[in-house]
């Protein structure tokens, strides 16, 4: 049986209504907002069945940093147009858009409204 290996991610955040605001803004996609004990969730959108993931603030969570983890968002289906996106939502391009080879499609990495850098990749 073949599986994804990433199943879940949490995006750590200081101000979770920018925050939302940015990748709401960036993805073009809404989030939905959970209670989690004593933290607060923004959930991406995401196939029940696919990989899901959040932006998570309260008690314990850990300081956004630009070193560390990197996961990826579709970017799909273009990513310059997400790219476009980025600076009106109050992020900035950290890595110009890359061509992977092949068919693989290809990213750019950004930094978001809290610090976190992120990647982006679409196939076209």
């Amino acid at each position: 049986m073949t599986r994804d290996s990433l199943t879940w991610f949490e995006i750590p955040v200081r101000d979770l209504d920018r925050a939302q605001a940015f990748y709401t803004a960036l993805l073009a996609a809404p989030m939905r907002r959970e209670t989690m004990g004593d933290k607060t969730l923004a959930v991406f959108s995401h196939a029940e069945t696919g990989v899901g993931g959040c932006l998570m603030a309260g008690a314990g969570v850990p300081e956004p940093a630009i070193v560390g983890t990197l996961v990826y968002l579709d970017a799909g289906p273009s990513l310059d147009t997400v790219l476009e996106r980025v600076g009106a939502a109050g992020g900035r391009i950290t890595t110009p858009k890359v061509q992977l080879p092949g068919d693989m499609g290809s990213f750019a990495h950004i930094a978001d409204t809290e610090g976190n850098r992120v990647g982006l990749h679409a196939l076209a």
